[in-house]
C-alpha cells in the first residue's frame, strides 16, 4: 500500500485526503463500525482510542509522520509494504541481542569460564554454593540448542522472541498460551515452553524480572504496601482511579522495578568478577595526590572514616546513582519523558566499573510527564532496599573465597544534569538563589531585557590576592572582596530542611495551587527533604550529588561556538544583552548605537568574527581526521558555506572543546580572548582525563567558573551557561 501521502504537510491535498481515506478503511476492516481503535494523529499518536468518525477529523490535521508500519492497526509487526507475511533476517542481530540481554543478568562479562564450571556437571546444587550454582545451571539450560541441530535460536532466544511478537502484536495471554501448546504437540522434542505461564517463569528465575509497580497518574503514592489493596489514590486531594476503567484493571501508571539484592549477589558468582570486587581496597595504589578512581577521592575516604564496620569489608559495595530523562519516541512531535535510573558499583577496577554490564538499570520511572519534584515517590522502593541492604545486608556465596557472608551496599551519590539535581536534592536550581553551593548567599541578578537571572558573585572564589579580584571595568564594576561561602555539612543542611514545612506530593490540581501558595510563603529555596535523608548514612555523606561533566561540556561548547559563529538560534550576544549591559552602565563601546531612524547597530565585540574568518574557521575544521573510534565525523557537521556546525553530539562536543576551539581559532581572536579559550580547554581536558592530582581539582572546580564569565563578561546574560 502507497504511503508516501504520510509525508505531505498540505492536509487539504487530495492525495493526502484519499491516503486517510484508505488508511481508515484498511484499519476498520473486519471490525465492529463503533469499535475504538488506537488514533495515529499528531496529537493523540496511538495514545487515545478513537472511533471511527472521531479518527478521520483528527486524521484532517496531520499523521504521526514515523508510523510508517501500522502495527496497531492490523499489520504484522516485521512485515513491508509488499508483503505481510512475517520475515526474519538471517543475520547475528539475535545473536547480539542475547548477548546484550545476558549482560543485564552479569553474566557475558565473565567470558567462557562458567561454561566449563563445574557445578554444571553436577546433579544438584551444593549446599556451599546454593545460588551461585542454580544460577549457573540455569544460564546453560538456556543456551541448548531449540532442537539438535538448530544454531539459529536457543532455548531463551525462543522464549524471548515469542513473548516480543506477543507485546508487539497485541496477543491476549490466552492465545499467546494456545500458540505454545501447539507448538508443544507439533514439535514434541524441542525445547517449548508449554503454556505462557511456563514461559514467564523460565524467564523470571534466570533473573530477568521486574516488579510492577502501579502508581498514581498524578504522581500521588505507589499502590504499594499499605496502599497495594486500594483501587484510587490514597491522596484526600487527588482520589485518582487506580485504573483505566473498573472492569478492564489495566492500570494508568506503572513502575517497573528491578530489585537490587539478586544482581549484587551475581557479581560474586565468578571468582574473577568476586576478586575485582576487592580491587579497591586489595590492588589499589594508594596516592595521596591523585585521583584515579573513586575510592581516590576525599569523600570515599570519609565515608569509610565514619562508617568502619562497613570499610572493614571491601566487598561491601559503594553505588552511584545517574538518572536523567529522554524522549523514547526520538523526534516525534509528542513530547513524553521516561526516567531510567541507573546504579553502578564502584568497587571495581576504572576499565570495568563503567563498562556496560556493570551498568544496574534500577527502574524505568514512566511518563508522559517529568516526575520532576515528585520522583521522590518512585524511589520508594529503592531507598527501602538500600536501608536493608546497609543495616542487615543479604547472604551472598563468594566464590573467589568460596565462603558465604553478609554483603551490604551503601549509595555514596547521585549523578545528573542541573534540572534534575535539583528534582533529587530538593534545592531549586531556578530563580535568585539558583546555586547549590552558594545557597542563600547566591550573587544574582535580574535582566530586565533578557528576561532571565544571571549570577555575577564568581570572583569570591580566586585567592584573595588574586589581580581579577580588583579589576572592575572587565567585570561588574565593583571591586570583589569577599571570602568565598561556607559549604555547609550535612548535618547542617539536614537541620536546614528540618525547618521547612514538607510538601505534598503530587500533580492533582488542587495540589498543584496549594504548592504555589507554599512557594511564595516559603522564603528559603528548598523545595523538599529528599528522600535520600532517609538513609541512615546520607546526612554524613562528604559529596551527596554531582554534575555530569558531559552535560556541562556540551552546553559551555555550543555557547561559546554559536557566540563566535554568530549562530541566531545559539548566540548569546543578542540585542537584549546589549540593552542590560547599558541598564548596569557596564561596556559603554558595547551599547547599542543609533543608526538609520528608528534603528539601531550592534558594535562588534572582541570575539567577533568576520565572515572570511567564519570561513576560515570551518574549512579549518572540515579537513580534521580522528582515528577510528576516537571521535565521528566531525567534518560532516561543518556547513561552510553557512558557516555553522549543526549535529554534534555531547562527545564530539568533549573532542572539540578538549582539542580543537584555541588551534581553530588560533590568530582570530585577541590575545586575551585567545588566552580565555586555551584556559577553558584546559580545564576541560583535566577535568575529562582519568588522572587528576587533588590540588588542582580543588583550584580548577573554583576557576572554571571565572573562567566562563571572564569569557561571557561583555555579556551578562551569558554566566549563567
Amino acid at each position: 500500500m502507497d504511503r508516501s501521502w504520510m509525508s505531505i504537510k498540505n492536509y487539504l491535498d487530495p492525495k493526502y485526503l484519499d491516503g486517510v481515506d484508505e488508511f481508515i478503511k484498511f484499519a476498520f476492516l473486519g471490525k465492529d463500525p463503533n469499535c475504538k481503535l488506537p488514533c495515529p494523529c499528531k496529537v493523540c499518536n496511538n495514545f487515545e482510542d478513537q472511533t471511527k468518525e472521531v479518527m478521520a477529523n483528527h486524521l484532517c490535521r496531520g499523521i504521526v509522520d514515523s508510523y510508517t508500519r501500522w502495527i496497531y492497526h492490523g499489520e504484522g509487526f516485521e512485515s513491508d509494504d509488499e508483503n505481510d507475511d512475517i520475515e526474519i533476517n538471517d543475520n547475528d542481530s539475535d545473536f547480539d541481542s542475547m548477548e546484550e540481554l545476558l549482560n543485564d543478568v552479569g553474566v557475558a562479562n565473565f567470558g567462557e569460564s562458567w561454561r566449563h564450571s563445574p557445578e554444571l556437571d553436577t546433579g544438584a546444587c551444593t549446599e556451599k554454593e546454593g545460588e551461585a550454582s542454580r544460577f549457573l545451571r540455569l544460564l546453560s539450560e538456556a543456551e541448548k540448542s531449540l532442537y539438535p541441530g538448530c544454531e539459529k535460536y536457543s532455548k531463551l532466544s525462543f522464549i524471548v522472541h515469542i513473548l516480543h511478537l506477543k507485546t508487539m502484536n497485541r496477543w491476549t495471554c490466552k492465545s499467546t498460551d494456545m500458540l505454545l501448546k501447539f507448538l508443544h504437540q507439533v514439535f514434541p522434542t524441542a525445547l517449548i515452553p508449554s503454556s505462557y505461564y511456563e514461559a514467564k517463569n523460565f524467564i523470571r528465575e534466570l533473573g530477568l524480572k521486574c516488579e510492577k509497580i502501579h502508581a498514581c497518574e498524578n504522581d500521588c503514592a505507589l499502590f504499594w504496601n499499605e496502599n497495594k489493596g486500594l483501587d484510587h489514590c490514597p491522596n484526600e486531594k487527588c482520589k485518582a482511579p487506580r485504573y483505566k476503567s473498573p472492569n478492564s484493571k489495566i492500570p494508568r501508571k506503572v513502575l517497573r522495578y528491578f530489585p537490587l539484592k539478586p544482581r549484587l549477589q551475581r557479581l560474586f558468582v565468578n571468582k574473577e568478577i568476586a576478586r575485582d570486587m576487592r580491587w579497591h581496597k586489595e590492588r589499589r595504589v594508594d596516592n595521596e595526590n591523585m585521583m584515579r578512581h573513586p575510592a581516590d577521592s576525599l569523600a570515599w575516604k570519609d565515608f569509610d572514616r565514619n562508617h568502619k564496620s562497613f570499610a572493614e569489608d571491601p566487598r561491601n559495595v559503594r553505588l552511584g546513582l545517574a538518572s536523567d530523562g529522554f524522549n523514547p519516541f526520538g523526534t516525534m512531535s509528542n513530547s513524553y519523558s521516561i526516567w531510567p535510573v541507573i546504579l553502578v558499583p564502584y568497587n571495581l577496577p576504572p576499565w570495568k566499573c563503567l563498562k556496560d554490564p556493570f551498568f544496574f538499570l534500577s527502574m524505568i520511572i514512566p511518563g508522559p510527564k517529568a516526575p520532576g519534584n515528585d520522583i521522590d515517590i518512585f524511589f520508594r522502593p529503592l531507598v527501602d532496599e538500600l536501608k536493608e541492604l546497609f543495616a542487615t545486608g543479604v547472604e551472598t556465596y563468594d566464590a573467589f573465597r568460596e565462603e558465604k557472608f553478609m554483603l551490604r551496599a551503601a549509595l555514596l551519590w547521585t549523578i545528573n544534569d542541573f534540572p534534575a539535581y535539583g528534582y533529587l536534592s530538593g534545592w531549586s536550581t531556578k530563580g535568585y538563589k539558583a546555586c547549590p553551593v552558594c545557597l542563600d548567599e547566591t550573587t544574582s541578578l535580574y535582566l530586565n531585557n533578557g528576561h532571565k537571572c544571571c549570577y555575577m558573585g564568581h570572583r569570591r572564589f580566586l585567592p584573595i590576592d588574586h589581580k581579577w579580584r580588583r579589576e572592575k571595568k572587565q567585570f561588574n564594576g565593583e571591586r570583589e572582596h569577599r571570602q568565598p561561602p561556607r559549604t555547609l555539612s550535612g548535618e547542617e543542611v539536614l537541620q536546614q530542611l528540618l525547618r521547612i514545612e514538607q510538601v505534598e506530593f503530587g500533580k492533582a490540581p488542587d495540589l498543584l495551587q496549594q504548592k504555589k501558595r507554599k512557594r511564595v510563603q516559603n522564603s528559603s529555596n528548598w523545595k523538599k527533604m529528599s528522600i535520600f535523608f532517609e538513609l541512615p548514612y546520607w546526612s554524613t555523606n562528604k559529596i551527596r550529588h554531582n554534575l555530569d561533566i558531559m552535560h556541562i561540556v556540551k552546553n559551555v561548547c555550543e555557547s561559546l561556538v554559536g557566540t563566535l559563529m554568530n549562530i541566531p538560534s545559539r548566540t548569546k550576544d543578542t540585542w537584549q544583552a546589549r540593552e542590560d549591559l547599558k541598564e548596569m552602565g557596564l561596556r559603554e563601546e558595547l551599547h547599542l548605537q543609533p543608526g538609520g531612524g528608528a534603528s539601531k547597530v550592534m558594535p562588534p565585540a572582541c570575539y567577533t568574527l568576520s565572515r572570511l574568518e567564519k570561513k576560515n574557521f570551518c574549512q579549518f575544521l572540515s579537513t580534521i581526521k580522528f582515528p577510528d573510534g576516537f571521535a565521528s565525523n566531525i567534518p560532516r557537521c561543518v556547513k561552510t558555506k553557512e558557516c555553522q556546525l549543526l549535529g554534534m553530539k555531547s562527545h564530539d562536543y568533549y573532542v572539540f572543546i578538549q582539542r580543537l576551539l584555541p588551534l581553530a581559532t588560533r590568530g582570530m581572536l585577541s590575545k586575551d580572548v585567545s588566552q580565555i579559550l586555551v584556559e577553558i580547554s584546559n580545564f576541560f581536558r583535566k577535568i575529562c582525563s582519568r588522572t587528576l592530582y587533588l590540588d588542582e581539582l580543588e583550584m580548577q572546580e573554583k576557576n572554571i567558573i571565572l573562567i566562563l564569565y571572564c569569557w561571557t563578561s561583555p555579556i551578562p546574560v551569558d554566566v549563567s551557561i
